[in-house]
């Protein structure tokens, strides 16, 4: 009888993580944490050597038809500074690797790397190396990033207190939105190529979907502050997704309040009026803004609190993994992790 295979899809993109990372474990004293958090940390003498990956498929990750090959250089550098920021720490060094069908040119390229150049510019870090190979798929853009963080200052998933404040920076469900756009104008074009894309209005959720930022900025702040987050990791999935894996590594439970949440004027009326979209579920849902969520002791509050970036959006509890949304009525809904799966069919 032959034994039925399983599939990734049923998995699903963290369950293939645990399956994997189990079958591992850390035989070398200067691996110091592996698989589970946005970087590995690795000895590295007075400090903790971060390091972290993210690979860009075309097709997956990005449409170039909508997407300028600068802006995809930039985001592809950006999604890892994000990773590293997530650490408390501050990159260092980048390696591209880079999967090329012939389709693309040396001008093509040349515009790819105008990108990952401004990046580096932007988030002083120095590119050091990586790979070409061709492709019989399309693009493919993968990315490793160095850091380095003081090793009483790494701020790792696990570390959330019961009585902890949870803050989130900037604004939620921009990006999500700016990819809503993007395809509804692609499909407009493919059904009349003689219609020009309509984006004057939405140039903001555009270039939050197309161009994000890594909020290394906070990351400075905090430090300069004195403030030691207790846990930390960025929205790449989504809020209520980059919640739970908080709340299992922890073991501890999280509670926010949907008035809390931040969502943009402009995001909060395209959301709502133009696409019928329910904003919360963008901010809670969508993933790609790359902000931070993290928490941190409340005698730290008063540092911060007239912070105009950093929201105080719930508090930490100890009922393990009860993870819950209080709305504005005051109705307590279980927070279900409903962003992107790589694996989910369809």
């Amino acid at each position: 009888m032959t034994e039925k295979r399983a599939e990734i899809g049923q998995l699903g993109e963290f369950g293939l993580i645990d399956r994997i990372s189990s079958n591992f474990q850390l035989n070398r004293k200067s691996s110091l944490f592996g698989i589970g958090d946005d970087a590995a940390v690795i000895e590295g003498g007075e400090d903790s050597i971060l390091l972290c990956t993210d690979m860009l498929t075309e097709g997956v990750h990005f449409d170039l038809s909508y997407t300028p090959l600068q802006h995809l250089g930039y985001k592809a550098v950006v999604v890892n500074i994000s990773d590293i920021a997530a650490m408390n720490g501050r990159p260092e060094q980048i390696v591209v690797s880079l999967g090329l069908s012939n389709r693309f040119s040396v001008e093509a390229v040349d515009a790819l790397y105008e990108g990952i150049k401004m990046a580096c510019e932007n988030y002083n870090v120095d590119l050091v190396g990586g790979d070409t190979t061709s492709s019989a798929s399309g693009l493919v853009i993968s990315i490793a990033a160095l850091g380095r963080v003081k090793k009483d200052k790494v701020a790792y998933r696990s570390g959330a207190k019961m009585n902890d404040i949870v803050c989130v920076t900037g604004d939620l469900g921009g990006a999500y939105l700016g990819l809503q756009i993007l395809e509804r104008d692609k499909q407009v074009f493919l059904a009349n190529p003689e219609m020009k894309p309509q984006l004057e209005n939405f140039e903001y959720m555009v270039g939050r979907q197309l161009k994000p930022e890594a909020r290394m900025d906070i990351v400075y702040e905090l430090a300069e502050l004195g403030i030691q987050p207790t846990s930390m990791i960025d929205i790449s999935d989504g809020l209520a997704s980059e919640i739970l894996h908080i709340s299992k590594n922890s073991g501890v439970g999280i509670k926010i309040f949907e008035d809390k949440i931040p969502i943009d004027t402009k995001v909060y009326e395209t959301a709502a009026i133009e696409l019928k979209i329910d904003p919360i579920t963008c901010a809670l849902n969508g993933g790609e803004d790359y902000e931070l969520l993290f928490t941190i002791n409340q005698s730290d509050f008063e540092k911060i609190k007239n912070h105009q970036d950093i929201h105080f959006i719930g508090h930490v509890h100890d009922k393990a993994n009860q993870n819950l949304l209080i709305t504005k009525q005051g109705t307590p809904i279980p927070l279900t992790a409903q962003g992107w799966n790589h694996f989910r069919e369809g």
